[in-house]
């Protein structure tokens, strides 16, 4: 109950703010801000997941704003940070960030993060307001115990062309994070600056792909992505509860890998995905278009963004692959990877 208690005094702290449903930001007393006794105790979840879990978007499509995935949608991955529809616990205060490319100007994402609320960040409002981009990746966090708020633990995290997030935990991370961090080369060790375990994913993500051989660039992505999930089950194997949840996503500006996985095989955080034409907001009404037209646009969210019939759940244990046509392929992790139940 007291860590609980400290993480809402934190909240109020970084802000003390409750977004109300018109979009405008008015104080609440501290007292008012108590937590339900149920937000952490879900019988089907770890203690780590049903209090920690985050939430975030991947959109691949005709160039659009931020703020259509910020701010706009009914279910906006701001929203999302203040009132989660599928967490135990509906908050994501922990801070955000967002990637984005500009593959005109450069190869490598862009990258703004905060460890403030993203519903209290007027700074967001304004840079997603006018900033346009075809490959956008946005996080709101909830951190893990013991892996600290800063802005270098603000996903997503960037190296080179690369950008990564993750929703889930590794179990067991503080006991072999020593070990994970020798295996590593010198170039991945140096490209971490925070303390939290999808960081470290992301550096041994980065390893496998330097040394993939494959010459599709998307099916490389894919084999180093299975590779970092294989990593986890193996440092893990000794973990009191070995399960790992692991919804990782990476991107290099053109193609993009998603997983939606829980290592020993069972049901792991949601996951959704949408796709159509383009994704378009008139007058406060977000919705992906689905009819005929040039082009493609894919969304995929830890939960739905609007109320779009188009949005379907990723099956448990699976890989979204999205090539640089913005095609989409689904197929289970690969066959003997998971822990056996």
């Amino acid at each position: 109950m007291k860590r609980r208690w400290n993480r809402w005094f934190r909240w109020s702290l970084l802000g003390g703010l409750d977004p109300s449903v018109d979009g405008k930001m008015t104080a609440t007393p501290l007292t008012t801000l108590r937590p339900s006794i149920s937000y952490c105790s879900s019988p089907s979840l770890t203690t780590v997941e049903s209090q920690f879990m985050c939430r975030f978007v991947l959109y691949s499509g005709p160039p659009i704003t931020l703020d259509l995935l910020t701010t706009e949608p009914t279910h906006s991955i701001i929203h999302q940070s203040y009132q989660s529809r599928l967490r135990e616990v509906p908050l994501n205060g922990d801070g955000f960030g967002i990637a984005w490319y500009a593959p005109e100007i450069s190869p490598q994402p862009a990258q703004f993060r905060s460890i403030q609320p993203a519903w209290n960040n007027v700074n967001l409002k304004h840079v997603a307001r006018v900033s346009r981009s075809d490959m956008i990746l946005a996080h709101v966090r909830a951190a893990t115990e013991g892996l600290g708020i800063s802005e270098s633990n603000c996903h997503p995290f960037v190296a080179g062309p690369f950008s990564f997030m993750h929703n889930g935990a590794v179990a067991g991370f503080l006991g072999f994070k020593r070990s994970l961090r020798e295996s590593l080369s010198d170039e991945s060790y140096m490209g971490i600056h925070g303390t939290t375990d999808s960081e470290h994913l992301f550096a041994r993500f980065r390893d496998h792909i330097q040394r993939g051989r494959n010459p599709c660039e998307l099916a490389r992505m894919t084999e180093a992505l299975e590779a970092t999930i294989q990593d986890v089950i193996e440092y893990t194997k000794g973990a009191t509860i070995p399960r790992s949840t692991l919804n990782l996503a990476v991107c290099d500006g053109g193609h993009a890998v998603v997983s939606r996985c829980a290592t020993d095989g069972g049901e792991p955080p949601s996951l959704y995905v949408c796709q159509g034409t383009r994704f378009v907001c008139n007058d406060g009404v977000c919705r992906m278009e689905t009819g005929s037209g040039d082009g493609a646009a894919v969304l995929i969210a830890s939960e739905p963004l609007t109320d779009d019939e188009a949005w379907r759940e990723v099956p448990a244990n699976h890989l979204v692959m999205v090539a640089k046509d913005r095609s989409i392929t689904m197929r289970p992790i690969a066959a003997g990877l998971l822990l056996k139940t």
